[in-house]
């Protein structure tokens, strides 16, 4: 038995979590599957498989090999397909990282609608409000706001959002819509901290940069929170635009100081191996950058 075929076998196990129906789904012997397991290991030099009377579980060094072994038979499928000339179906595991709001308005859907477009995928979803490394971290696909550095890493822009300043049609009402970013140095403000500009904000004043010091009212964590409590009219805060685009088509938050803003921030789609990427991560690109760039409050 080659080393794929071992590979195959003790990916098998692994999933059914036993021999017996390992080899039931493989249509061999439970002998020839525990064999096959066994010459694995001792080609390894260490135990894959923890075996009880009843069941069969990893160890720590199967659950890295399954891991890669997983990788090594999907790439091998993929390559047979695109050998013999066929459309490779992707299959797979997919890693994904994106910010934490918008991997909930914008990335879930589009990770919904593909995971039902092609069955043989599955995805990670990694949704937290720091630059990942994808090298490090293991991500095949993931979306960034801001501009890039230089990197290897192949990007796709897919839209653009702007940095605005927000608040309630009540609070505007009562305290007056600031028609200067100087106004905002006596305003109540929202101001988050996890941006690192809490204590002050930045514009763009007849084409030169200008900052503005703040005494904010309340400081939170997250722009959510930001967003909630200036929509309660409490004071006017700063978040990106597709994070208040639905408050703002509903009429619960209106947008000031558009003159002053500064530049939109990039939306790009970054993956890694361009055309030498897994059909997997080609394809969810592809539908990743269809539906994204059609989103009207990613056009900026």
């Amino acid at each position: 038995m080659d080393r794929f075929q071992e590979m195959q076998v003790f990916a098998t196990v692994a999933q059914e979590q036993g021999f017996s129906a390992a080899a039931r789904r493989l249509g061999m012997s439970a002998a020839s599957v525990t064999r096959a397991v066994a010459a694995l290991e001792k080609r390894i030099g260490t135990q894959l498989l923890t075996r009880t009377t009843r069941s069969v579980h990893l160890s720590e060094a199967g659950q890295r090999y399954l891991e890669d072994c997983r990788r090594i038979l999907t790439e091998v499928q993929e390559a047979e397909d695109s050998a013999a000339g066929s459309h490779a179906q992707p299959r797979g595991q997919l890693t994904i990282t994106a910010p934490v709001l918008f991997g909930d308005l914008f990335v879930t859907p589009v990770m919904v609608g593909y995971l039902s477009q092609f069955p043989e995928v599955s995805i990670n979803a990694l949704l937290v409000d720091r630059v990942v490394s994808m090298v490090e971290e293991g991500i095949d696909v993931a979306v960034r706001i801001g501009e890039l550095p230089d990197s290897n890493q192949h990007a796709i822009r897919v839209g653009e959002v702007r940095r605005v300043i927000c608040a309630s049609p009540g609070f505007l009402t009562d305290h007056g819509r600031p028609r200067h970013p100087a106004d905002l140095s006596t305003a109540p403000i929202i101001a988050t901290s996890s941006i690192g500009q809490h204590r002050s904000w930045p514009f763009i004043d007849a084409g030169e940069p200008i900052s503005i010091r703040l005494e904010p009212r309340l400081v939170v964590t997250a722009n959510q929170a930001a967003i909630t409590a200036a929509a309660m009219g409490l004071g006017l805060t700063r978040v990106l635009s597709y994070q208040v685009a639905s408050k703002v088509a509903a009429g619960e938050l209106e947008i000031v100081l558009a003159d002053f803003e500064l530049p939109p921030l990039p939306i790009h789609v970054v993956y890694q191996g361009g055309r030498k990427a897994p059909v997997r991560v080609r394809s969810f690109v592809d539908f990743a950058v269809n539906v994204l760039r059609e989103h009207p409050a990613l056009l900026g």
